[in-house]
């Protein structure tokens, strides 16, 4: 017999693998799981899976070649990080734009591609949306208020102080309620006037220093009887440097005496210098009792009577010089001396003194023969 050599084995499907095939499979399943993890850790644009696992994103919703995606509401955040858009440099290139950074990442910034060209949010395209920090502004301006002018102040006068014992019908009201709405006259805490209250040198003194702004003519004196410290130190120096005081012999003022009426018509004339007519008695002839006027006082009362600063009350005939003169009738001269130079309206009053005889026959001398009128009844032109 012929010896045949052993016939191979047949292959059988339990056979083991080999080592070099299990070598094989081991590598490459190695280097498929690199691949994947280095595609998961650099978040690669081509997966997308930001898109994917944000709440925000709708799966149904399509990537357009050179689409933008629309970016969230703007909203406003401490620890925001800016945000960019990704530019794809072929036309077969989705955009990407990333929402939010992990915390466990080592750069703040998202990962883009060699062929990517990173630009801002910002663009003048008009398809390019607004990013976070711009839309703010915009919500901020469109819902801004308008600006709106503010219209000049105007000038208003307030109300004059309703003092409790200053009757509606009392003479001197409407005097009364101009001065203590313009603040030059106060009443006391107990929201009285006390219009038939006596007024002194040195309240009459602070009463000229809030009703004129007289320019000073004059230089002070350093009255022996009013101490540096005395609260109406500086209205006396004042009205004396303005010409309407001028105080007592021996460098004295007397703060504390009562002023009479024909001393307050006098201070009035002194400090506005009115000129005195030539025939200061043709004037005085209204009063009844003009010879009770003090002679040094007689040019200075026809001036006031001239200029209508005298106010008698109850009989407008009545001058009655020397009597003390009362918080309201000082008042009323005051506001009769501010109609004079214009600071305040006229107010129509039966006690106010008008000069008749000189008044029409002035109203109705023509204007061309005026100056030889008045030298005809000896009076001089003011």
């Amino acid at each position: 017999m012929t010896n045949r050599p052993p016939s191979e084995p047949e292959s059988s499907q339990k056979t083991a693998l080999g080592f070099d095939e299990f070598i094989a499979i081991l590598v490459a399943f190695t280097t498929i799981g690199a691949i994947l993890f280095w595609s998961l850790s650099r978040r690669d644009s081509s997966w997308n899976l930001n898109g994917l696992l944000s709440p925000d994103s709708t799966p149904s919703s399509s990537v357009q070649p050179n689409q933008l995606l629309p970016s969230p509401s703007p909203k406003v955040e401490s620890n925001a990080v800016p945000r960019f858009n990704v530019l794809p440099s072929s036309p077969s290139a989705a955009v990407v734009e990333p929402k939010s950074f992990p915390t466990n990442s080592a750069s703040p910034f998202p990962a883009v591609l060699p062929s990517a060209q990173v630009i801002p949010t910002q663009s003048p395209q008009p398809q390019t949306p607004v990013s976070s920090s711009t839309g703010l502004e915009s919500s901020i301006k469109l819902s801004a208020l308008p600006l709106v002018t503010p219209a000049k102040q105007k000038s208003i006068i307030p109300p004059p102080i309703a003092f409790n014992d200053v009757p509606n019908n009392f003479w001197g009201r409407r005097f009364i309620d101009v001065l203590s709405s313009r603040g030059i006259l106060k009443g006391f805490p107990d929201y009285s006037f006390r219009p038939n209250q006596p007024v002194n040198h040195a309240e009459f003194a602070a009463i000229l220093q809030k009703a004129f702004d007289q320019e000073p003519s004059k230089t002070a004196i350093a009255f022996q009887d009013v101490p540096a410290k005395f609260w109406a130190t500086p209205a006396i120096d004042e009205a004396i440097s303005t010409g309407f005081l001028k105080g007592y012999p021996k460098k004295t003022f007397k703060p504390q005496q009562n002023i009479l009426r024909v001393q307050v018509l006098v201070a009035l004339v002194s400090g506005f210098n009115l000129k005195a007519p030539t025939s200061p008695n043709q004037i005085l002839s209204v009063y009844k009792d003009a010879k009770n006027i003090p002679r040094y006082a007689i040019d200075k009362i026809a001036a006031a009577t001239a200029n209508g600063l005298v106010v008698n009350y109850p009989n407008p005939q009545i001058l009655d010089p020397n009597k003390v003169a009362s918080r309201a009738e000082v008042a009323a001269m005051i506001h009769q001396a501010l109609v004079k130079r214009g600071k305040l309206e006229a107010i129509a009053s039966p006690n106010i003194v008008r000069s008749p005889k000189v008044s029409s026959e002035l109203s109705q001398t023509p204007k061309t023969n005026l100056k030889g009128k008045l030298s005809d009844r000896g009076l001089s032109q003011q």
